[in-house]
């Protein structure tokens, strides 16, 4: 049994080309850089709240390097850095 892909009309324009939702021929989304390595810091320490609040989510959550930019290096010292900072009552497991 063969399956045919099928195209919807509303998916194509006038002469029947694709229509993309992207930024355009000249560039995609634009590259995040590291928080840590733009600010020359070398160390993360977990007593530094304000630091890291930034890369927690509303709801507590570890943010991803997906979306904070963070290089591997430093986002496995954050996560090391936020957790000791849970564990002595710094910052909250959750938010409500």
């Amino acid at each position: 049994m063969a399956f045919e892909k099928r195209e919807r009309s509303e998916d194509r324009g006038e002469r029947g080309e694709r229509k993309f939702s992207g930024r355009g021929k000249k560039g995609g989304k634009r590259r995040k850089v590291c928080y840590f390595t733009v600010n020359k810091i070398k160390h993360i320490d977990y007593k530094d709240i304000e630091t890291l609040k930034k890369f927690i989510s509303e709801r507590g959550k570890i943010l991803p390097r997906r979306v904070t930019g963070t290089s591997a290096k430093y986002q496995r010292a954050l996560t090391i850095a936020i957790k000791r900072s849970r564990q002595i009552c710094l910052l909250p497991y959750t938010t409500e």
